[in-house]
């Protein structure tokens, strides 16, 4: 671990930007441990982006031996219940792996050390804003869905078209079974978009001619960050019926219900509570709305930024938010690291 002096440089007579390598001794005291914490880099852009965050506080704020390693929910999961390594996950759904990590929680391999979304994640039916405006009307799916003829399907214009999730995505099902539970086959188009790069140019093409459109979508992401959007109000959660919607061996009739919202969590090994209990209670206060995490990713869309350059943004420009993480002198010490 090393830090650079800037402009306390001239005060000790060092030359601007020297690099000055700190005893991994005093590293430790400052972080609580001298073990390598690894934070899990997941594959999507947020997680993504939210690894480089809290790589970088720890390591300029809290002096810790930090490493960035690839990771995904289910191989990281396995490998921190098995080997305790790696030390943090900052963005693990546990809806995709909630048999095994309550297991580890109750055996004390892993735990929770806070939410890493507030709130959770989102899914639902959207509309933009702009058009909502214009028909204060619609406020349901119910509303939207007994006015086919405002969503006019480009290929079928008698019908409505919903652009709902790519095939094979596991949002499919949920999509197809409301598709169905809102009686919407004979007046509406179920459109697959092909690929989630498909869906997001779709979206992208509609809002910049102001043009109507419906469709499906989740957040923390890029697009609800670019794009003013309205939610459409679905009946309140029914998780029976989301299983059986979203479960092709079920033969019940589909039923209405919201998406739930997902459990996005940091995720730890036990050890390492014990170990840096400072960087434990760190994590717990690190927990941002989606609407923050939707602008710090519209913003690495719209610069073609890397998770790195993402990470180094924020920090500089969201200092009301990650401040609050912090003692004032960790706070100091990043700042003074950018």
């Amino acid at each position: 671990m090393t830090f650079k002096f800037g402009s306390l440089a001239a005060a000790f007579g060092l030359a601007a930007g020297l690099t000055v390598a700190l005893p991994m001794a005093a590293q430790a005291a400052e972080c609580g441990t001298d073990r390598k914490i690894d934070i899990a880099e997941m594959t999507w852009a947020s997680a993504a982006a939210l690894a480089h965050i809290h790589a970088k506080i720890l390591e300029d704020g809290f002096g810790c031996n930090v490493e960035i390693v690839a990771g995904d929910t289910v191989p990281t999961s396995a490998t921190m219940l098995s080997k305790g390594t790696p030390a943090v996950a900052p963005e693990l759904w546990t809806s995709a792996i909630q048999e095994p990590w309550e297991k580890g929680v109750a055996e004390g391999k892993v735990l929770s050390l806070g939410d890493a979304i507030d709130g959770g994640a989102v899914e639902a039916w959207f509309i933009p804003q702009y058009f909502k405006d214009a028909h204060p009307e619609l406020v349901t799916a119910q509303d939207v869905v007994d006015h086919p003829e405002l969503f006019s399907d480009p290929e079928q214009p008698d019908q409505g078209r919903l652009y709902a999730c790519p095939p094979g995505w596991a949002c499919e099902l949920a999509n197809a079974a409301l598709f169905e539970a809102y009686d919407m086959e004979d007046t509406w188009n179920l459109f697959s978009p092909g690929s989630g790069g498909n869906l997001d140019a779709s979206i992208a093409r509609a809002f910049t001619r102001e043009e109507p459109i419906l469709f499906y979508y989740w957040g923390p992401t890029a697009i609800l960050g670019k794009y003013d959007t309205y939610q459409l109000e679905m009946p309140e959660v029914d998780m029976a019926a989301y299983k059986c919607n979203t479960d092709p061996e079920c033969k019940e009739p589909a039923q209405k219900t919201a998406w739930p919202s997902s459990e996005v969590i940091v995720g730890a090994a036990a050890w390492l509570k014990d170990e840096a209990p400072a960087v434990a209670d760190y994590f717990s206060k690190v927990a941002m709305g989606t609407d923050k995490i939707n602008g710090l990713l519209a913003w690495a869309d719209d610069n073609k930024a890397d998770a790195d350059e993402t990470a180094v943004n924020f920090l500089k420009t969201e200092e009301a938010t990650w401040t609050t993480w912090v003692p004032a002198d960790v706070a100091e010490k990043v700042k003074a690291a950018l």
